[in-house]
């Protein structure tokens, strides 16, 4: 018997083997390496990498000094589009799945492709279809403005503007998958709370707040999660849509991280910028679970 259970022990970690080194590889060593090129300046055409410690870090909040204006510019309009995207992509993919799963069973797994199909595009794709669509001088959404008599917008070269193409581009490309997990997470609930409601003469609007929202939380608690953290790592819209304009008031944290990295070569401070970047996300997040756990145990 203990020949075997020691069999069984080592079988099974030779299955968690190729994950251990995927995870040493991809995710543990550039982590720590990382950290380590954040305490160093590590310019990226010197050969001297000498220590400086904490220097990095303290030069990013000391005001005045250009590591800190790039980092808050960066973060202020990081902050806009988390702001702007996060409540549209969680509440728009629920609805999304709702309408889908009101749907007829015949068709209803041609219409989950349908919107899901975006998701599974590349960046540069992604990016080459809605510039066709808001180009000033001849996008089609402007091409449709002019025949019906009215001036075109300058959807990537102006403010409020270009935050709205960018808001509807993210909601296009990525909602998708959350609209998938709400689905799931709808099927979930048991039918006999639906037929108990009704015998008490609840309404939809009754049963959606009362039945499904509760049950669907902790759902909705990972989408709020994973919805900030992609938001918070947006990068390929701004950079391929707007190129940080109009001025800088699209440029977000990651577009100053790279230009810190390898425009001015400054590969220590970029480091620092993002292990920065990286735990005002996990704060965020435990935040957000700290408080929706809250409401829960008040209720």
């Amino acid at each position: 018997m203990m020949k075997s259970s020691v069999g069984s022990r080592f079988t099974s970690f030779l299955f968690v083997i190729p994950y251990l080194i995927a995870f040493s590889v991809f995710l543990l060593f550039p982590i720590l390496y990382g950290v380590y090129l954040s305490l160093h300046n590590f310019e990226l055409l010197s050969a001297e990498h000498d220590f400086v410690g904490l220097a990095n870090y303290i030069e990013i909040i000391t005001p005045g000094t250009y590591a800190n204006s790039v980092f808050f510019r960066g973060l202020w309009a990081t902050f806009q589009f988390v702001i702007y995207s996060v409540p549209l992509l969680i509440f728009t993919g629920l609805g999304m799945a709702m309408l889908v799963n009101a749907l007829p069973r015949k068709i209803r797994g041609l219409f989950r492709t349908i919107y899901f199909m975006p998701y599974a595009l590349s960046a540069s794709v992604m990016a080459v279809i809605w510039l066709m669509m808001f180009d000033t001088n001849a996008g089609f959404l402007n091409s449709l403005l002019q025949k019906s008599g009215i001036l075109g917008i300058p959807w990537l070269t102006a403010t409020p503007w270009a935050w709205i193409a960018l808001i509807i581009t993210t909601l296009w490309w990525t909602i998708g998958f959350n609209m998938i997990i709400f689905i799931n997470a709808l099927n979930e609930v048991p039918e006999d709370y639906y037929e108990a409601a009704s015998i008490d003469g609840a309404n939809q609007w009754r049963k959606f707040i009362h039945i499904t929202l509760p049950t669907i939380k902790p759902v909705m608690l990972f989408v709020m999660i994973t919805s900030t953290i992609a938001s918070f790592n947006v990068y390929a819209q701004p950079f391929l849509l707007t190129r940080g304009g109009p001025g800088d008031s699209t440029k977000v944290l990651l577009m100053n991280v790279l230009d810190q990295a390898f425009a001015r070569k400054q590969i220590g401070s970029a480091s620092a910028m993002a292990i920065m970047m990286a735990l005002l996300i996990i704060i965020i997040s435990l935040v957000q679970m700290k408080l929706t756990m809250a409401k829960k145990g008040e209720k």
